[in-house]
């Protein structure tokens, strides 16, 4: 069992003893993600798997709360928000917008001449070396902008 699930293991009973329904609730989901994982993959999820199924579960909040926000059903998004707020005490910190800048200057930089019709591959370079450490929407954003400007 990797280090990340065994601190949710401890935190899940925890917030069992303070009654917190959220937290509880949601480490239960992410535990459950945890094992549907395990099964796909037939061995024990790695730190970095266990990584990706939090950064998973935190994106499927994102864009929960996107939606209930536009269809004004504040009580919802405010329910995602909490739950998202769990999971990130379980992710790596988040690069800045500037650290991420930077990082697609170095990689457009190594991939020479690239246009507009190379965005895949830029993002998927940037994501490379991000690993997880930066949302993928704001990645997207930050290289369209710099191929817009090119």
């Amino acid at each position: 069992m990797s280090k990340i699930a065994d601190e949710i293991d401890k935190a899940l009973v925890v917030a069992q003893k303070e009654k917190d329904e959220v937290k509880v609730s949601t480490l239960r989901l992410l535990k459950a993600s945890f094992k549907n994982r395990e099964i796909e993959i037939g061995h024990q999820l790695t730190e970095e798997e266990a990584q990706a199924v939090i950064a998973k579960s935190a994106k499927q909040r994102r864009e929960s709360i996107d939606a209930f926000e536009k269809a004004n059903r504040a009580d919802l998004a405010d329910r995602e928000k909490a739950e998202l707020a769990i999971l990130s005490q379980y992710l790596p910190e988040q690069m800045s917008e500037e650290d991420v800048s930077k990082i697609v200057a170095e990689v457009l930089a190594e991939l020479g001449n690239v246009s507009q019709a190379d965005i895949g591959r830029v993002i998927g370079a940037v994501m490379a070396k991000v690993a997880g450490r930066a949302d993928g929407n704001l990645v997207s954003a930050i290289v369209r902008q710099k191929l817009a400007t090119t």
